[in-house]
């Protein structure tokens, strides 16, 4: 005998909207990510400033003295460019730093989901804050406000209104 299977979403993006230790490590996110665009910003500024002090004293050097400052200058572009993608890139501490903040977070917010899904007996919950597209929800399946007070985050005043 098949039985339908039962299912809900939730918003996650509201839910760890409500988790201060989410919007902590959001905000020590922004600050990192700040700092180091300062910083890479500084150093090309620093570039641009070499490249206008050769093209100051070009007529002056002999031909191996702007090769040999060329060569310089590259060898600096290329640092700010290893730099710029060991904090950036794939893997770079920008993304170790969100894994090492963020992940534990989500992590709480998937076992509350994962609990919730038990208690409810729902086989399937989507989250209205992915990817995934619902053109509509009826919010009798929205389980935002169960994980939320699985939580310990509920908020009288917060309850969607059904």
């Amino acid at each position: 005998m098949a039985s339908a299977q039962k299912f809900g979403y939730v918003d996650s993006k509201f839910i760890l909207s409500k988790m201060p230790e989410y919007n902590e490590a959001k905000q020590e996110i922004d600050a990192l990510t700040s700092a180091w665009q300062k910083e890479i910003k500084q150093m090309r500024k620093e570039i641009e400033s070499k490249y206008a002090e050769l093209k100051a004293e070009e007529v002056l050097l002999t031909k191996e003295l702007k090769e040999e400052r060329l060569v310089e200058i590259e060898k600096k572009e290329k640092e700010v460019e290893e730099y710029q993608n060991k904090v950036f890139g794939f893997n770079g501490l920008l993304f170790l730093k969100k894994k090492e903040l963020v992940k534990p977070v989500q992590d709480k917010v998937f076992e509350a989901v994962e609990i919730v899904a038990k208690k409810e007996r729902l086989q399937i919950v989507f989250d209205k804050a992915g990817e995934l597209i619902m053109i509509y929800t009826d919010p009798v399946h929205d389980y935002t406000d169960l994980v939320l007070e699985e939580l310990g985050l509920i908020d009288e005043n917060d309850l969607n209104k059904n």
